[in-house]
């Protein structure tokens, strides 16, 4: 297949708005792959170089060792699996001379492909292919050119934690190959993620009338924790092997009584008296490698969890949420476990959220007894509710600051995810409230590492920024495509652990302002 066919493919699905549009134009590209490749399109596909990965071999490339490119191709020949040999070659260079080496690579890489395609591979190699095919448009892409039901490859997805490997076994064996994708006690799978209410009455009304689990909403790290006889890793939300990183997670599920088992849950930093500290002493622990028993000593996490997957050979992924805690609690010594009613009366509801907010905890999550644990999806089954209005989005842009602001990056452009539109985001407004010097400094370094481009006091970013806001309502803004504007918006922290993929959509933002 050649590389021109993607560069189409990528020009077709960014000159439409329309999701249908978008799903035919990859599906066709998936569709022509050959077998050997289809794994690698899916990625390209993605936007992904695959040498890239998080946890994977680097290319040691970045946007200044791609500024200086040879002369363009003038046809193109240069097929797919030509690049991808290229740049696994690239990423294997290692040792005196690999820089000299890895630059001679580049140029006979970037000679073979046209002017299109050198813009291409450069956006594959930084990360800024912007096409509007988020996550969900790719999955029902490789659904269509199988002709599979789009549920089927979604849950295979979400079982392995990557398209790429889902789509080549979908298109070459079909559904059957599907069916080999199941939860594997060592490997993690993507979290079930809760939906938002404006209050405990709404996140009822959500699920119905019917007896529901109430959850502490713990203000942690989410995390995700396997063991295997004496063996037990520790992942993230965005399925990052932390384990070495927190032993008290070890210590906690090693001496449990089972031989397999995947836990989900909250690791937290608490005080002397049991209420949470600050969330960037908890974040801290998971950020930083060194030192990890000196951190300990000074910011010591505690686990919580709230789900349990897997146990002793039996996958529980299917069961109604409420056999699901019955096992936890049955498993889990009683501190382990999340503190939790189960109650039918949105009095008795209302009060453990009243009561938990008083005890510092950032609200609670309303949960359907009823609900599979929908791996990687945000859903009716889960409905989170805080005392104020929060929502999770992403930096576009950042402004220069002036006055005593000079010298930093200070208003940031703020967005939220939504799959119809040619970026893939929708603008809701900015803020430079909020805002420490502390952060101030850090968001000036780390948005010049996401630079893409500047117009005049903005610099634009790569959308991979998560940011945390606090608002006082949603506003008809004829300023916006999405048609709204946050109101009095204050930054509340950045989500380092947070995937862009989990960031709040249009349609939950539509949800909160009714």
């Amino acid at each position: 297949m050649l590389l021109s066919d993607l560069v189409s493919t990528y020009d077709a699905v960014r000159a439409t708005r329309a999701r249908t549009a978008k799903i035919a134009a990859l599906a066709a590209a998936l569709a022509q792959a050959p077998p050997e490749e289809i794994e690698t399109v899916a990625w390209y596909l993605s936007g992904t170089l695959p040498q890239r990965r998080t946890g994977e071999r680097r290319t040691g490339l970045g946007r200044r060792s791609l500024t200086d490119l040879p002369e363009p191709a003038t046809q193109p020949t240069l097929s797919v699996a030509e690049v991808d040999a290229g740049f696994t070659a690239i990423a294997a260079c290692a040792g005196p001379g690999s820089q000299a080496r890895r630059a001679t690579l580049v140029t006979e890489l970037f000679a073979e492909a046209t002017a299109p395609e050198q813009v291409y591979l450069r956006g594959l190699v930084t990360g800024e292919l912007r096409q509007g095919a988020l996550e969900g448009v790719l999955v029902d892409a490789v659904a269509a050119a199988a002709h599979l039901p789009v549920t089927a490859v979604r849950r295979a997805v979400m079982l392995r934690g990557a398209i790429p490997p889902v789509a080549a076994a979908a298109l070459t064996e079909g559904e059957v190959a599907l069916e080999r994708f199941t939860l594997q006690v060592g490997r993690p799978i993507g979290p079930m993620l809760a939906s938002s209410a404006p209050d405990v009455d709404a996140a009822l009304d959500k699920i119905g009338p019917a007896e529901v689990a109430v959850d502490t909403k713990l203000d942690g790290i989410r995390i995700q924790v396997h063991k295997v006889g004496e063996v037990v890793s520790v992942f993230t939300r965005s399925l990052d092997d932390v384990t070495e990183r927190l032993p008290e997670m070890l210590e906690a599920v090693r001496r449990l009584p089972a031989e397999t088992l995947v836990l989900d849950g909250e690791a937290i930093a608490l005080d002397g008296e049991g209420r949470p500290r600050p969330f960037q002493e908890t974040g801290a622990r998971t950020a930083s490698r060194l030192d990890v028993a000196t951190l300990r000593a000074k910011v010591p996490v505690t686990p919580y969890f709230f789900d349990v997957l897997h146990h002793d050979g039996e996958d529980l992924l299917d069961l109604p949420a409420g056999q699901r805690f019955d096992r936890l609690e049955d498993v889990l010594p009683e501190p382990l476990v999340v503190p939790r009613i189960r109650t039918a009366d949105p009095a008795e509801a209302q009060r453990f959220f009243d009561d938990r907010v008083a005890a510092g905890h950032e609200g609670v999550v309303v949960k359907s007894l009823d609900a599979p644990y929908a791996a990687g999806r945000r859903g009716a089954g889960w409905v989170k509710v805080k005392p104020r209005h929060t929502l999770d989005l992403v930096v576009l842009a950042v402004e220069w600051g002036s006055g005593r602001r000079r010298g930093w990056l200070s208003n940031i452009h703020l967005g939220a995810r939504d799959p119809g539109s040619d970026t893939g985001w929708a603008m809701l407004g900015k803020t430079f409230k909020g805002m420490t010097d502390e952060m101030l400094a850090w968001q000036t370094e780390r948005f010049l590492e996401l630079e893409t481009s500047r117009s005049g006091h903005v610099v634009h970013v790569r959308p991979e920024q998560v940011v945390e806001v606090a608002f006082d309502g949603i506003q008809t803004s004829s300023r916006y495509p999405s048609g709204m504007a946050l109101r009095f918006a204050r930054v509340v922290r950045y989500r380092d652990e947070k995937p862009v993929a989990e960031a709040d959509n249009l349609e939950t933002v539509r949800s909160l302002n009714g």
